[in-house]
């Protein structure tokens, strides 16, 4: 093969240089990103036939979107993970399972290009992963959205004040979620419609003794559960649009929490 085109990825500019003066070194055409944005633009729009990532940009696991990211786009591309923590628990070997090799740091540089050499002239194959936009992956999962919501909010005691069954709790949660996909599915540029639904939830809670912070509070669990589906399925979600798409989560969740909130306090004013 030709020259091996690499993407480096490391928060850490010291460790960055050293890698990338190293394999430069040894004839690779290098691309260094300082962090997991940068690293997802690149490879969006430039072909690489290998990736070396650290695992923590600072958080544990960002390494894996980046993996997650190349076995997507570049699914024949070498993927290395690099970790400071070599004693992985059973959580993080299985986020680590789509890597093709995982080194603990500190490494030698001439044994990362060994085995870089002696891996890419493998030529492997693989297939590509199987990818889902973010809307179709909440349309899919939405039952365990709405089950990880009400977990979360039946550990929280100032929302339990208010007694509900769980089919009242979560009653307007289908409805919303529906609103949520169809804003994802909308061209861009498009201008979202009023959301009924989030009014109609507005009400509801107002009737049902809620206080504005309570209503605010559910809010901020419905994200929580929406991003923590989308970790769930990191694995299929189509990163062409993955930053976009989560842009417009937080924006249309928060537009339904004004809309609900509108509602709620007009109509207490007008009691």
């Amino acid at each position: 093969m030709g020259m091996p085109k690499v993407l480096i990825v490391d928060d850490d500019d010291a460790v960055r240089t050293m890698l990338e003066e190293g394999l430069k070194r040894d004839g690779f055409e290098v691309v260094a990103a300082a962090n997991v944005r940068e690293a997802l633009g690149r490879i969006a729009n430039e072909g690489f036939d290998a990736l070396l990532s650290d695992l923590h940009m600072p958080a544990a696991g960002d390494g894996f979107t980046v993996v997650s990211a190349m076995r997507h786009t570049h699914p024949e591309a070498l993927t290395i993970v690099l970790s400071g923590y070599p004693a992985l628990d059973d959580a993080m070997a299985a986020i680590l399972s789509q890597a093709d090799e995982v080194l603990a740091k500190p490494l030698s540089i001439p044994f990362l290009r060994k085995l870089m050499r002696e891996r890419l002239s493998l030529h492997e194959v693989r297939k590509a992963v199987k990818v889902e936009s973010v809307a179709d992956i909440l349309e899919r999962e939405s039952q365990s959205t709405i089950k990880n919501w009400l977990a979360l909010v039946e550990r929280d005691h100032e929302l339990n004040f208010i007694s509900l069954s769980p089919a009242d709790r979560t009653g307007h949660l289908p409805c919303l979620l529906r609103d949520l996909v169809v804003r994802l599915r909308l061209p861009d540029g498009s201008v979202m419609p009023t959301s009924q639904a989030a009014r109609d939830h507005g009400l509801m809670r107002l009737e049902q003794g809620y206080t504005v912070t309570m209503v605010i509070e559910e809010s901020r669990i419905l994200q929580v559960s929406i991003f923590s589906t989308l970790q769930d399925n990191l694995r299929n979600v189509d990163f062409s649009r993955v930053l976009l798409d989560v842009v417009s989560i937080a924006d249309e969740v928060d537009s339904q929490l004004k809309q609900a909130i509108g509602t709620f306090v007009a109509n207490e004013r007008a009691a």
